[in-house]
């Protein structure tokens, strides 16, 4: 079994999914040419054999400075409201997203390359 969950951070700040649009024009208003951090948890169960392995991991990601007309216009093209930090960077990150540092996949919500190393050990 695997079950994985990611949240955005600024600073002290903890960013989940948006309430609604108006929250998720204030979530990308506030991260807008700044850098965060995306953070996914992830559990893999291995339940015959009574295996587990909990792991996080990280990325650095740094945002364009945005107008609110940049960030409507982003908005109307995904649907931030089951997006942790109202963004999905496979969809039209190009528009809001200057660079990032680390895991790309991770920030998607699933750090494949960590979970490529913990998976044949909850095999063996």
């Amino acid at each position: 079994m695997l079950g994985a969950d990611t949240l955005v951070f600024l600073e002290r700040k903890i960013y989940g999914k948006p309430r609604d649009l108006a929250d998720a024009h204030r979530m990308l208003n506030q991260l807008q040419g700044r850098t965060h951090q995306v953070v996914t948890g992830v559990c893999l169960l291995h339940l015959r054999v009574h295996r587990e392995s909990l792991f996080a991991v990280s990325t650095d990601v740094t945002f364009q400075s945005l107008t609110v007309d940049q960030i409507s216009h982003y908005l109307s093209k995904i649907n931030p409201l089951d997006k942790a930090g109202a963004y999905a960077i496979q969809d039209h990150g190009e528009l809001i997203v200057a660079e990032i540092s680390g895991s790309f996949s991770n920030v998607v919500g699933l750090p494949l390359e960590k979970l490529g190393e913990e998976l044949p050990l909850m095999l063996k």
